[in-house]
Formats: structure tokens, C-alpha cells, sequence
């Protein structure tokens, strides 16, 4: 199998800018992105979710906007017949029961964490991620200047799937954007 580069490679060297005194955001890409999208029909969700959900080690699939991670893995609910299955190989459905996708080339992973992580995905996505709106566990779809992605706030920030085309030049405008809060890639 090919080794996959990065979409950002020699864009994402370990540094901290903005505030000298203060780093408010941490960026950092997670390389090695493994993730497989499951979907189903309106009659088949309770088998696929059951199928996925052994998968990764939890007892039963999240529904739509959740996450849920086991020790194998962590499921996406990203649309109501559809999963991400993210860190672990995807199991084997029947056609008369659903399909399996790889993504992992297509998207790149990045994770904002830090006291104003919140802050600075605010001023790009038009989603309220407010604690007590989009609390840990929860997954949206949207942009970020037409762009679209999916947010997944994890236990440890905000984990950002961006499509591999786009990622260099969102990655670009998230580090401007981040300097205001003082920030380091780690």
C-alpha cells in the first residue's frame, strides 16, 4: 500500500505565535486518518448500527449528532442513515443491509484544543458551541467559507474533518485566526 503524505506537510512544524505570553489554542493534524463511512436504509439502521457498534466496542450506535467511542474505535452519527467509523476497519455489510466507504484518503484530521479552541472555531462556523449546546460527544456538519466539514467535540477539543483538497487553505486561515488568542502547533 502507498504511504499517504500529508496534506500539510511542511505546514504544520511544531511552533507558537501570537501572544508570546499566553497560548490560548493548541492545532495539531492527527496523521494516519483511518475512517470508513457505513450507511443504511430506514429498515436496515437497527441491524448496521448493531454491526458498527460491535465494531468499535460500545453497546449500541450513537444517534444522529453523537459520538460514541469504545476501545476499538469511535462512531459519528453525520447524517440520520449514515456513520463515521473512525480509527478502526470498518465490518463487512451485506448490500441488502448497507455499504461501507473508505474515506481516510479523502479528509485530513485536525484538533483545536485550549480555553478558547470554542472562541476561534466561532468566528469560522456558524454552529452555537456552547458547552451546554455542543457538548462533548457531539458532531456537526458545516462550512468553514464554503467549505464543508465535520466537527466532532471530542473528550480532549475539537477534531475537525476537512476535505484533503481544502485542508491547506483552511489550516491556513485557522493559524491567522488563532494568533489572536496566542497559539501553538503541537
Amino acid at each position: 500500500m502507498a504511504e499517504r503524505l500529508s496534506a500539510l506537510a511542511g505546514h504544520a512544524e511544531p511552533r507558537r505565535f501570537g501572544t508570546p505570553d499566553q497560548i490560548g489554542v493548541t492545532l495539531s493534524e492527527l496523521p494516519g486518518l483511518v475512517l470508513h463511512q457505513a450507511a443504511c436504509w430506514p429498515e436496515t439502521i437497527a441491524a448496521v448500527g448493531g454491526q458498527i457498534a460491535k465494531a468499535v466496542g460500545v453497546d449500541a450506535a450513537p444517534g444522529p449528532g453523537r459520538a460514541s467511542s469504545g476501545p476499538n474505535g469511535t462512531l459519528l452519527r453525520i447524517e440520520p442513515l449514515k456513520w463515521w467509523i473512525l480509527d478502526t476497519p470498518a465490518p463487512a455489510l451485506v448490500p441488502e443491509e448497507g455499504t461501507v466507504l473508505d474515506l481516510s484518503h479523502s479528509r485530513t484530521r485536525i484538533r483545536l484544543s485550549g480555553p478558547e479552541a470554542a472562541a476561534l472555531l466561532n468566528r469560522h462556523l456558524p454552529l452555537d458551541l456552547r458547552p451546554d449546546r455542543f457538548p462533548p460527544g457531539s458532531v456537526g456538519s458545516s462550512a468553514i467559507h464554503h467549505v464543508g466539514i465535520t466537527v466532532w467535540h471530542s473528550d480532549v477539543g475539537y477534531d475537525l474533518f476537512l476535505p484533503r483538497s481544502f485542508a491547506l487553505s483552511l489550516w491556513e486561515e485557522l493559524l491567522e485566526s488563532a494568533a489572536q488568542f496566542g497559539a501553538e502547533i503541537v
